[in-house]
């Protein structure tokens, strides 16, 4: 697995700087590649770095559109103030994000973390390219409430703006198509992968007693859904969560109209789970331990697409519970959530 991650990533910088090298022979740009690195045991990534390569001023550039509330319609609501850093990109204790006008999204915002892997975007897969997850964002009236081209607009005007897109793209020309790469260097950069956990399988550290009981509660009990070492399979599954009348919300159902996929929603990665309160598509468990209560107490709720998997819950006693907490502690990246590279 080392290897072909060392050959991958090889081959993926040698494309990239081959593609960048090119582009400024033409233009005279003088760009600083950046080499995509897949962490030690990962899988290989889905995304396509080939048609967008990582730069430092791409990814310089990227973070200045993410934390700035001028791609909003009031200015007040960038891409930061639903996916803060402290809280691992998610909304810091919030079970759904706040937008324009007072507004409230459907759905609790997910961490951002590790998006390369991921070949659908949305909890509901409803977004097939990075580039519709930035455009509903900007354009949903409950969000950023805002269109693109006034967005470009707003950009345009700014001086400053136009020596980042020139030192990125090779030009002052500021376009959609240029600002949804720049926002997917920032994004694709903000890999989780040094938590204890991490180090544990690195041989660097061990888990202590408690935590090594709820990796075996965890492997025996929660790994079919949320698989290592993404702690997710990217599956749709219904988890028996009652449905919400005020939201009304049948997941990916809405996507595909197929009754099938009713209150089907992407299992979520326990990645950071400590971290990235509230739980739950919609944000209705303050704690992660209560959203672990749900599948031992009773709480599921039988439906035709209910999980098979969960069909008679959870067995966990109020033990394993402790140690399956402490293990999904060892989620928690310090290194990630610190990273100066990624605050404003």
């Amino acid at each position: 697995m080392k290897s072909k991650a060392v050959i991958f990533l090889l081959v993926l910088f040698v494309t990239a700087a081959s593609l960048l090298m090119n582009g400024c022979r033409k233009t005279g740009l003088n760009i600083t590649p950046i080499a995509f690195t897949v962490p030690s045991g990962f899988p290989q990534p889905q995304y396509n770095f080939g048609s967008n390569p990582l730069t430092e001023e791409g990814f310089q550039l990227g973070k200045k559109l993410f934390f700035d509330g001028r791609l909003s319609l009031d200015s007040a609501f960038p891409c930061s103030s639903c996916h803060q850093p402290v809280a691992a990109f998610t909304t810091f204790e919030h079970d759904r994000s706040h937008g324009y006008n007072h507004s409230h999204t459907l759905r609790n915002a997910p961490g951002l973390f590790n998006i390369a892997w991921l070949s659908e975007y949305n909890q509901d897969g409803s977004a097939k390219t990075l580039d519709e997850v930035y455009r509903g964002h900007i354009t949903n009236a409950h969000e950023m409430a805002e269109n693109v081209p006034e967005v470009l607009s707003r950009l345009t005007a700014d001086a400053a703006y136009k020596q980042m897109f020139k030192a990125a793209f090779g030009d002052e020309k500021i376009t959609e198509d240029r600002m949804y790469k720049a926002l997917s260097q920032f994004v694709l950069s903000l890999v989780s992968a040094d938590s204890k956990y991490d180090k544990v399988k690195r041989g660097e550290a061990n888990f202590d007693a408690q935590e090594q009981q709820g990796y075996t509660v965890f492997q025996s009990k929660c790994a079919a859904c949320h698989k290592e070492p993404m702690f997710t399979d990217y599956t749709y599954r219904n988890n028996g969560l009652a449905i919400d009348s005020s939201l009304n919300d049948h997941g990916r159902m809405r996507v595909t109209g197929n009754g099938n996929d009713d209150l089907k929603f992407r299992v979520p990665s326990l990645r950071n789970c400590d971290l990235t309160s509230y739980y739950g598509h919609d944000g209705r468990y303050s704690f992660f331990r209560i959203m672990i209560q749900h599948y031992r107490d009773g709480a599921i709720v039988k439906s035709p697409t209910l999980d098979p998997l969960l069909t008679n819950g959870l067995s966990i006693n109020a033990t394993e519970e402790d140690a399956l907490v402490a293990f999904i502690r060892t989620l928690s990246d310090s290194t990630f959530l610190n990273n100066p590279r990624f605050r404003q």
